[in-house]
């Protein structure tokens, strides 16, 4: 029998139920597309934030979400031989390290021709097509599952999700912008239709998305506890909390869950149970993907007596009242377009930026101290904006920033010492500046 070596620790410690119960999630998840496998039933590989969770639910195709898989090799601090497979085929060094981890894992089960060893959760499913995703954040949503056919031979479809410039009228580009995306949608539903036999049931995807509507709801509702002093959670928790939007959105499973979320944290709140004993810091993670090998840090941080109350990242979708008696395309369609374009009027009337806008007001309301930017190095398109969104926010506002370094899969990218001798510089400039300001 092949035993695996001792692992680092890499996870922070958690402090909220809810959050502990998400690695059986993902556990779930995977196991669930083996099955998949073993009976024959279609399997999409597929990119988070794509507006068409609904739409797989409804049709029964089972996702294997490949970056979500990356980063659970990160965690595993098992993704090292799969970038270096990939990396031994050709791919550089500086290309996202989703993608990288993605693809040196497809190169290596194809090679073997049977799941790398020891894999996590017994490996990343092999899939029956592709769903790649066409967005202004990201270039290998266009490009990774292309370079992947070298190893999978099986259909891809490319769906374009696009939203207007942060000037727009929204009011003349709304019809267009949603009719575009709607008929994105359409075509990957004839795509899927091809490529399983199968119909789609408009009824049951209505109802889905008002389902997943709630859940995201509910999911906001409980970000808005978290403004209380002390916070009840903080990010190290909600880094694990957004895999059941990500992954289970759309079913009663996923809204139970986020409404015992909200449970937990009113509990806390009325309780003013807080993540450390003495909450002295409250930062804002303004930008950037986490570094999954390294959650960790955040156990440093809070040791430094800082918590983060909210985070740009994998946040609740902001809320929107989806309109009556819209085909469920176009639901989708007009959600998505509400959902990105929520904070430019707001923008266009004092800053100029949609995302510092949405700062500026976390700030406030989170009574937020000190904000803080991770730039992952293979993350480029998520990333190339922090210090010019930094140099927008301090025109409005004095407030101590900074932005750590390292990466979201490859470790080779990152320094423990470094890093947190960053953030003890950086604690040091919020204390002083919050003494000055008493």
């Amino acid at each position: 029998m092949t035993t695996e070596a001792p692992r680092e620790k890499t996870t922070a410690t958690k402090t909220t139920e809810a959050a502990k119960k998400v690695r059986a999630i993902v556990k779930q998840m995977n196991l669930k597309a083996h099955e998949a496998r073993e009976q024959g039933k279609p399997i999409a590989y597929c990119f988070i934030i794509s507006s068409h969770y609904e739409i797989l639910r409804v049709m029964d195709i089972t996702p294997v979400w490949t970056e979500n898989y990356a980063g659970l090799c990160a965690a595993k601090l098992d993704a090292d031989r799969f970038i270096s497979k990939a990396e031994a085929e050709g791919y550089p060094r500086h290309l996202c390290s989703y993608a990288t981890c993605g693809l040196g894992f497809d190169a290596l089960r194809t090679e073997l021709g049977e799941m790398p060893p020891n894999a996590p959760d017994g490996g990343m499913e092999s899939p029956t097509m592709m769903i790649g995703t066409g967005m202004m954040i990201c270039d290998p949503r266009y490009k990774w599952y292309q370079a992947a056919q070298r190893y999978t031979n099986v259909p891809m479809h490319v769906i374009g999700l696009l939203w207007p410039p942060f000037d727009a009228n929204l009011d003349e580009v709304q019809d267009y912008y949603v009719t575009y995306v709607e008929e994105e949608l359409r075509g990957l539903v004839e795509f899927l239709q091809k490529h399983t036999g199968r119909k789609m049931d408009w009824d049951r995807l209505d109802e889905t998305i008002d389902l997943a509507n709630k859940t995201e709801r509910i999911w906001w509702e409980t970000y808005q506890l978290r403004k209380a002093i002390p916070t009840p959670m903080s990010i190290e928790d909600a880094m694990n909390l957004m895999v059941p939007h990500r992954f289970l959105l759309g079913t009663q499973e996923g809204l139970d869950f986020y409404q015992e979320l909200y449970d937990e944290l009113k509990f806390r709140v009325d309780h003013k149970m807080g993540v450390i004993p003495q909450e002295k810091y409250r930062l804002l993670w303004g930008l950037g993907l986490p570094p999954w090998f390294a959650l960790r840090i955040f156990d440093y941080i809070k040791g430094l007596g800082a918590v983060f109350p909210m985070e740009n990242v994998y946040r609740p979708p902001d809320p929107v009242e989806l309109p009556n008696g819209l085909h469920p395309l176009r639901k989708l369609a007009w959600k998505f377009f509400e959902q990105s374009t929520y904070w430019y009027k707001k923008a266009q009337k004092h800053t100029g930026h949609p995302d510092v806008e949405r700062l500026l007001e976390w700030i406030r309301d989170y009574t937020i101290d000190g904000v803080v930017m991770h730039r992952a190095m293979t993350c480029r398109t998520i990333h190339c904006g922090e210090l010019d969104q930094l140099n927008i926010l301090k025109e409005h506002i004095d407030i101590p920033t900074v932005i750590l370094e390292s990466d979201i899969v490859d470790i080779r990218n990152f320094s423990e010492a470094e890093f947190n001798a960053r953030i003890d510089a950086f604690i040091e400039v919020v204390a002083n500046h919050k003494e000055a300001r008493v």
